[in-house]
């Protein structure tokens, strides 16, 4: 397979327009957008400023309602009225944690339901977003890897999860407000939440392009970071078509662990994944790739294991996050000991490398890293399989 060939999953991906239902203009990329604007009357000259004006009132003002937008006419406000709506994921459930994390579960269309994470730092607050219902990769450490893959979600559905989030921290300028009148609460977006990004490119490229559009939420790319399991083809589309920021979960240093660890190695072992990955900082601009490597008690954490990784990644310029296992029940680890991280931490920084502990965020509401598995899904897995044991329906 190619660089260039695309690499997806066949699952369904819902359309944009319901039968009989209005379309949704959260999402289309701004040619999209001009193309569906002038197939519904809005006169070709005309539509390249429209959609200038509509994508501002949408992304950089937060506006839901077209009556909103004053620098269009009333009789053309009217007529997007009846074929366009704004629509946003709906915002199922909001867990605010001890430490200030927030958790929120979203339904989006057929009824499915994702989890995206707001994360507040002294200098920054960040977003970890989802691209996919569940996911498909089965990476042995991780509670969302436990949920069946149900569909991608659609670019709206992805970039929908920023614009949410905005609206609950109160981050959209008021009216007569110019855009960065309000403190930037919402200043980094990490793709680390369900799902692989990369089986799931043009959606996620597409949601990437518009919260980066500097008309809009306008993000730097390099305040976006893709967090991939390995997905090699589609690594140098990322930098080509993306440009942001690069993560890998790379979580093991041989490829006999990483086999257990991240099922995908086996079809791209670590040798081609750091291949591809040598190349990506020069062909994206990008400083430095992220490796996150999660600590497992016995099974990744050696000095061993620490002067391997170091060995491995030598001349890519890169930042080991390492992140404590996260623990949930049933799962089939433990966290490092604290010393052993450091220890391993410190081999590491040692070797020229920047290693940094991640401190866990967000456990007391089941928010941290690799738990993303919504408490009602559970809830509603134990009713099933009780009216299952008891012959009654739910």
């Amino acid at each position: 397979m190619t660089a260039s060939a695309p690499v997806t999953q066949d699952v369904l991906t819902i359309p944009r327009k319901l039968p009989d239902g209005p379309i949704n203009l959260v999402g289309l990329t701004r040619d999209q957008m001009r193309a569906i604007l002038i197939a519904h009357g809005t006169p070709e000259k005309q539509a390249r400023m429209r959609v200038g004006q509509i994508w501002q009132w949408i992304y950089q003002k937060g506006i839901r309602e077209f009556d909103a937008m004053t620098n269009l006419s009333k009789a053309y406000r009217a007529e997007l009225a009846e074929t366009f709506v704004i629509a946003l994921p709906e915002v199922v459930s909001r867990q605010v944690s001890a430490d200030g994390t927030r958790k929120y579960l979203v339904r989006i269309a057929g009824g499915h339901e994702v989890e995206v994470v707001y994360i507040p730092e002294e200098d920054r607050g960040t977003l970890c977003i989802s691209s996919q219902v569940g996911c498909t990769l089965t990476c042995s450490f991780c509670h969302t890897g436990t949920q069946k893959l149900v569909r991608n979600l659609t670019a709206g559905e992805i970039v929908g999860q920023v614009m949410l989030a905005r609206d609950d921290l109160g981050e959209w300028p008021e009216p007569g407000e110019g855009s960065d009148a309000r403190p930037r609460l919402l200043s980094n977006v990490v793709l680390m939440g369900m799902g692989e990004p990369l089986y799931n490119f043009d959606a996620v490229r597409d949601a990437m392009k518009i919260t980066m559009d500097p008309e809009g939420i306008s993000l730097s790319r390099r305040r976006i970071t893709l967090s991939t399991s390995g997905v090699v083809p589609e690594i140098a589309r990322t930098a080509e078509e993306i440009g942001c920021m690069l993560a890998v979960s790379f979580h093991a240093t041989t490829d006999e662990v990483r086999d257990k660890l991240v099922p995908i190695n086996k079809k791209w072992p670590i040798a081609e994944l750091l291949e591809a990955l040598r190349a990506y900082p020069k062909a994206s601009n990008s400083e430095r790739i992220t490796f996150e490597y999660v600590m497992l008690k016995g099974v990744n954490d050696s000095d061993q294991d620490a002067r391997r990784l170091v060995d491995l990644i030598r001349g890519i310029p890169a930042k080991i996050n390492l992140i404590p296992f996260n623990e949930w029940p049933g799962a089939p680890y433990e966290r490092s000991d604290w010393e052993r991280i450091e220890r391993f931490a410190d081999i590491v920084y040692k070797a020229g490398y920047a290693s940094p502990i991640r401190t866990p965020r967000g456990e007391d509401i089941m928010a941290a890293c690799g738990q993303l598995k919504s408490a009602t899904e559970r809830a509603r897995k134990s009713r099933a399989q009780i009216a299952a044991e008891t012959g009654q329906s739910v």
